[in-house]
């Protein structure tokens, strides 16, 4: 949508608080125009966020605070040089990686702690349009300092329920097993979150298994998303970033996923693509994520479009902020400006997260509804 004006000042003034606007080439014979550039605002595109990590959600203002408060020493990264500078692509990128984010999970150690990082978690969320959140937590390492796992994930649970009511994003939660512990832990997760399960925000909906997907065995998981699957709960492993095609082909036979946390790199493989496309699978892409840790170099190189062009299914994530410095509306942005979608298309890729959500039908139709609004809506230029 283009906007001619005489006086920049007066059209700022007019769609600034609900359009991105930018300088374009003047047309031709126009010259004694300016001409803007308006956009509708991502920030207010109803959206539902499927990939994001309970200590990667954090404000880096928080992390000092629980350090400083529980009289912990932090990283450089997390003080004087965040974000970090991060590559996930060899073993010590990696162990950099998870040093820092051990870092930052030792921070949490009370039920307040817990709770905040819920809270914030929501209240960042409906900043940047998200309606329905689904929290991924695994409670294990939080246990030990509220009295075991089921006390852990009831907070969590709790404070969501209290989340929803007061900002304006239902959160839900996807317990998610790790996959540098053994496989029989997962299934004690799976069941903790089979006695959780529910529809809607501050229940359990789904059940995932994270961390660096280059170790254990993913098979050895599969047990664990069926005590899951039997209760109900979306399958939402993560396969995908760090291995290939040939892995995310492996997690569609064993997991039997609804979703796949990232999964972008199904492109390099045109039939585990189509395995994808076909059997409807969500990716959950998270682009900022991708280039900190050196999968993609740049976000202009991350396969968004190939995916699109394919038919999959794509949900945007921030997957830990906490790390890479972005959070959801970053990834709308990069849509927009790095693979020149169109706000079509942005609102499409914002439907995708709402249909591949665990939310609640009529929560869905809400949102699709509000989508359609975002898209509809037009600026009053004067």
């Amino acid at each position: 949508m283009l906007v001619k004006t005489l006086d920049m000042h007066h059209s700022v003034c007019v769609v600034a608080h609900r359009y991105a606007i930018r300088r374009s080439a003047a047309p031709e014979g126009v010259s004694r125009y300016t001409w803007l550039m308006v956009e509708r605002s991502v920030a207010e595109l109803p959206k539902a966020h499927l990939h994001l990590h309970f200590t990667g959600s954090m404000r880096v203002s928080t992390v000092r605070e629980m350090a400083q408060r529980h009289g912990m020493r932090l990283p450089h990264a997390f003080t004087t040089d965040w974000p970090p500078r991060l590559s996930g692509q060899d073993e010590r990128g990696w162990f950099r990686f998870q040093r820092l984010y051990d870092s930052a999970r030792a921070c949490v150690r009370t039920e307040d702690d817990l709770r905040r990082i819920v809270r914030e978690a929501a209240e960042d969320d409906a900043a940047e349009g998200s309606r329905w959140l689904e929290l991924q937590v695994d409670p294990t390492s939080y246990a030990p300092y509220v009295g075991g796992l089921t006390p852990a994930l009831e907070i969590v649970l709790d404070e969501a329920r209290a989340a929803s009511a007061t900002t304006g994003t239902q959160v839900a939660v996807v317990v998610a097993a790790s996959r540098m512990r053994h496989p029989l832990e997962a299934r004690t997760l799976a069941r903790l979150a089979a006695r959780h399960a529910g529809e809607g925000a501050g229940t359990v909906v789904g059940f995932g298994l994270s961390n660096d997907e280059r170790r254990g065995t993913t098979s050895e998981f599969a047990a664990a998303f069926r005590i899951a699957a039997r209760a109900g709960l979306s399958s939402v492993p993560h396969a995908g970033e760090l291995l290939g095609a040939d892995h995310v082909d492996v997690a569609l036979e064993h997991l039997v996923p609804d979703r796949l946390g990232h999964g972008v790199r199904a492109v390099e493989d045109p039939a585990v693509l189509r395995r994808v496309v076909q059997e409807q699978v969500t990716l959950e892409v998270c682009p900022t994520s991708n280039v900190a840790l050196g999968v993609y170099p740049t976000l202009a190189d991350v396969p968004l479009r190939g995916l699109l062009e394919a038919g999959a299914r794509v949900a945007l994530g921030a997957d830990d902020p906490l790390l890479f410095g972005h959070r959801l509306v970053a990834q709308y942005d990069s849509a927009r400006q790095d693979h020149g979608l169109t706000d079509e298309q942005l609102a499409e890729l914002a439907r995708g997260s709402i249909r591949g959500s665990s939310a609640p039908v009529a929560v869905k139709a809400e949102l699709l509804g509000a989508v359609d609004a975002w898209l509809g809506d037009r600026p009053v230029t004067g």
